[in-house]
């Protein structure tokens, strides 16, 4: 069950599977004095981990799989206690970044297009299922990415589309009324391109993909907090308050 008592569980066609990428390490939120491992920051009351699976689970994506860096063993441990016997494939490795991070994951899911999330991505989770159920209706060729009006980031990755049509025309320049929420759907095509070698990070992976032509689709989300600092965790308890005292289907 998802938070806030909704049952709207769907099965997704044509999206084989999806990834949450947590092996960051969590060095601002450490310098603001939280001394647990980032996935696991509390979140309305809920760790950022719980919340990220209990998303997946409500969409119907599957098999998931999630990635830690190897001093997160708290957090192998809370899936394993919170989430027996739901098939998610964990996996410990200290990546030297979020490219490597996404090939990791891409590598332990089946072909085709999946759905990928950063653990601190904060989303509403009818957000989320509403992602979900557009970027699955879009072309197989297109890669969707999330992207929010609310920018909190310090170097956000703004998003420049062409008019309203959602096409997405430059990643991380200096214009854009939106920037990524964190969440993204990646074609069977993107995940194999070869991209040049020497990107650092997925962020630079996500421009490049825009500039070369590669079809990339805009989905805008609503309100998404990256948290990273604990300002960022005040405007996210915030925004769960506030969705948690929202009418919605279900309850």
């Amino acid at each position: 069950m998802t938070e806030g008592g909704s049952e709207d569980h769907f099965a997704v066609p044509g999206i084989a599977g999806g990834g949450i990428l947590a092996a960051g390490e969590g060095s601002r939120l450490r310098r603001d004095g939280f001394h647990v491992s980032k996935p696991l920051v509390r979140i309305g009351g809920v760790p950022l981990l719980e919340h990220a699976i209990e998303n997946f689970l409500a969409a119907g994506i599957a098999p998931l799989a999630i990635l830690f860096n190897e001093m997160e063993d708290d957090c192998v441990r809370f899936v394993a206690r919170n989430f027996p016997g739901r098939g998610i494939d964990v996996s410990v490795r200290t990546t030297a970044s979020t490219l490597e991070s996404f090939r990791e994951i891409s590598s332990r899911l089946p072909d085709g297009r999946i759905l990928v999330a950063t653990v601190d991505a904060w989303c509403p989770p009818e957000e989320f299922l509403r992602f979900v159920r557009e970027a699955a209706s879009l072309p197989e060729e297109e890669t969707a990415v999330g992207v929010t009006r609310l920018i909190d980031d310090e170097r956000p990755l703004r998003v420049l589309q062409h008019g309203g049509e959602g096409r997405v025309v430059e990643i991380g320049g200096e214009t854009g009324d939106t920037a990524t929420a964190g969440i993204f759907l990646f074609s069977a095509r993107a995940r194999r391109i070869a991209a040049p070698v020497g990107l650092p990070r997925l962020r630079d992976f996500l421009r490049w993909l825009a500039a070369s032509g590669e079809p990339v689709r805009a989905i805008e989300v609503g309100d998404v907090v990256d948290v990273d600092r604990a300002t960022d965790v005040r405007l996210a308890e915030a925004l769960a308050e506030r969705f948690s005292a929202s009418p919605r289907v279900g309850r």
